[in-house]
C-alpha cells in the first residue's frame, strides 16, 4: 500500500497510512451526520475543533495512566495515532438520562443515574447500531470476556476523569460514546475521539433545556448556533488545560 494512501473514510474522519505501518494519520472532517447518517450537513471548523479537543483530552488521560491511540497532532485538523484494530463496539457511559435512554425507558430527561450506566452497542450501520446484551455480544464474538471487563473498567475510569474535567469547564457531562481498539500487542487502547460530536454536554450555568446544549444535539435538533457552541467548548477546554499546565 502506498505511503499516505487513504485507508478508511468514516462519517467524521479519514484515515491515511504513513511510512510506519504502526502509525496512521487521522484527518478530521467538517461533515456532520445524525440518526445513522439519515441527516447530513457540515459544521464550520468542526474538524479542527474536534481534533484540538480530542488531542487535549487524550493527553490528559495519558497523564493519569489511560492508554490511548494518540501520538501527536501535526496539523490543526490532523492527529497521528497508533494503528489499532477497532473493536466493533460503541461504549456509551451515561451519567444523566437523555436521548435514546429516555425514549426507550420513559425515564424523565435529567434523571441522575447512580451509578453511571455503561452500555454496549453493535457498531454496524446496516443494523442501526443496536443495543447489545452481554450474551448477544459474546454470541457475536465481538470481544472476549476479559476485553469487555477491561473496557468497562476503563470506561468508568475515563468517566470519573471527564466528569471532573468538564466541571472545571463549567460543563455537565451527561453521557458520551467511546471506542476501543487492539494494538499489535493485543493491548486495549482508547481510540476514536472525545469531542462535542461524541459527548452530550450541558452548560452548567444555563437552566434553559435548549440554550444549555453545547454538543451535536444542536445539529440533531436544529437548535442553531452549532458552530458557536463547539467554539465555546474548545475555548473552555483550552482555558482549563492552560490553568492545569
Amino acid at each position: 500500500m502506498p505511503v499516505n494512501s487513504k485507508l478508511y473514510e468514516g462519517k467524521a474522519k479519514i484515515l491515511y497510512t504513513t511510512d510506519d505501518p504502526e502509525v496512521l494519520l487521522a484527518d478530521f472532517k467538517d461533515d456532520a451526520t445524525a440518526f445513522n447518517a439519515q441527516k447530513r450537513g457540515s459544521i464550520k471548523e468542526k474538524g479542527t475543533i474536534n481534533c484540538s479537543i480530542s488531542s487535549k483530552l487524550f493527553q490528559q488521560l495519558e497523564a493519569i495512566g489511560i492508554k490511548t491511540h494518540f501520538i501527536d497532532s501535526p496539523a490543526p485538523n490532523q492527529m497521528r495515532v497508533r494503528a489499532v484494530k477497532i473493536l466493533p463496539l460503541e461504549v456509551v457511559v451515561r451519567n444523566i438520562a437523555a436521548g435514546s435512554l429516555c425514549q426507550q425507558t420513559g425515564l424523565p430527561l435529567g434523571t441522575v443515574l447512580q451509578p453511571p450506566l455503561v452500555e454496549f452497542y453493535y457498531k454496524n450501520d446496516q443494523l442501526g447500531d443496536p443495543l447489545l446484551t452481554r450474551d448477544r455480544l459474546f454470541l457475536l464474538a465481538l470481544a472476549t470476556v476479559e476485553q469487555v471487563d477491561t473496557i468497562t473498567h476503563l470506561a468508568l475510569q475515563i468517566n470519573d476523569f471527564l466528569i471532573g474535567f468538564w466541571q472545571r469547564c463549567g460543563i455537565t457531562l451527561v453521557d458520551f460514546k467511546l471506542e476501543f481498539g487492539l494494538d499489535s500487542q493485543q493491548q486495549v487502547l482508547l481510540a476514536d475521539e472525545i469531542s462535542p460530536d461524541t459527548c452530550r454536554l450541558w452548560d452548567a450555568s444555563e437552566g434553559d433545556p435548549n440554550r444549555r446544549v453545547m454538543d451535536k444535539d444542536r445539529f440533531r435538533r436544529d437548535l442553531g448556533n452549532v458552530e458557536d457552541a463547539y467554539q465555546e467548548v474548545l475555548r473552555r477546554v483550552l482555558k482549563v488545560v492552560e490553568a492545569t499546565n
